[in-house]
């Protein structure tokens, strides 16, 4: 196996300029980089991480700790979105990324903590999973580097999407388009439901509107046959409401099922609105009204955030960073001031 000083030799540099031009440092020159580099994949030279790891004490690993309830893994497109952007950002920082084990089957499994240390992770992002589970919070109490998408520690870096504001923009859309009967199937209990439950109900309390609670109904992210359910349920009420919001965008497609299954057409009927942004959904007919979330911006400022945490921990400001997304009017919102 080559070495840097092979790559010395070939290159007619010292061992030391070539371990900065392969490390990125901005003291060589940008044609001596490139020399470098391409001496080093003709040599076949592959970097002694283990020797790196020792002698700096950093392994460049980044632990993903992702669990999705609804299994539907990293075709999740909202955090699949998020993560795709975070793995292309640290990369371009020299990390890789592993996701840690979260399976409950495997017996002697390791914690997520005994998971990180084993693998001497430098630091972990943390999305989508119970942030209640004891497991969750040895980690997060822990000296490992870590930042939260979408929830919030005591003294710990978290990435939120702006849902209160989200929510709220998308109940002041619908409450302009002259609906006061407005249903929404919320997700389970998380630190984002609770926002956009916050956004809904001061979008409604400002412009006086009273909402029922029994249009208010919990189901789950993603979820297309309890939102089906439970759309029925709204449908048959006596006094039924004009439009309907739900979790997000995958779980629309239950309720809109539910709504052309009752010969209802959207929007002329009824009102739907999603969340999220998801463009496989939202390009059908009619195009739904939601609110994009910008999943880009999420994973790279989270990749940031955690890079910094590790590289530079006594000056990374530990923060909220809150992420704001975009209002998209689409099609599933019947203006009724027309009718008046």
């Amino acid at each position: 196996m080559a070495s840097l000083k092979d790559i010395s030799r070939q290159c007619g540099v010292s061992v030391a300029t070539v371990s900065k031009a392969l490390n990125n440092h901005t003291d060589i020159s940008e044609e001596t980089r490139e020399r470098v580099r391409k001496a080093a994949k003709e040599l076949g030279y592959s970097p002694n991480f283990s020797a790196r790891a020792l002698k700096t004490n950093k392994t460049h690993g980044i632990g993903v700790l992702f669990v999705d309830e609804a299994r539907s893994g990293l075709t999740h497109d909202y955090f699949a979105g998020v993560l795709d952007s975070f793995k292309s950002t640290v990369e371009d920082k020299g990390y890789d990324i592993t996701f840690i084990n979260c399976s409950k089957k495997q017996p002697n499994r390791m914690t997520f903590l005994e998971h990180v240390r084993y693998h001497g992770f430098d630091g972990v992002v943390i999305a989508c999973i119970d942030f209640n589970a004891p497991e969750v919070a040895e980690l997060v109490q822990s000296d490992i580097p870590v930042v939260t998408i979408d929830h919030v520690f005591n003294n710990k870096i978290a990435i939120m999407s702006d849902n209160i504001t989200g929510m709220t923009a998308l109940t002041d859309y619908c409450i302009s388009k002259g609906h006061k009967k407005i249903a929404y199937l919320h997700g389970e209990p998380s630190t984002v439901t609770t926002a956009r439950l916050t956004g809904f109900y001061r979008a409604t309390d400002k412009k006086g509107i009273v909402i029922p609670d029994e249009y208010v109904v919990g189901t789950k992210y993603r979820d297309t046959v309890g939102t089906y359910k439970e759309t029925l349920k709204l449908l048959k009420m006596k006094d039924r409401p004009t439009c309907i919001l739900y979790p997000d965008d995958f779980a629309a497609l239950g309720g809109i099922n539910a709504i052309r299954e009752m010969g209802l057409r959207i929007p002329e009927d009824i009102s739907v609105a999603g969340y999220d942004g998801i463009k496989a959904i939202i390009d059908r007919e009619p195009q739904l009204t939601t609110v994009l979330q910008a999943t880009d911006l999420i994973g790279e400022r989270a990749a940031k955030k955690l890079v910094s945490l590790i590289e530079k921990p006594k000056t990374t400001i530990i923060e909220q960073v809150v992420i704001p997304g975009t209002l998209m009017e689409g099609r599933t919102i019947a203006d009724l001031n027309k009718n008046n």
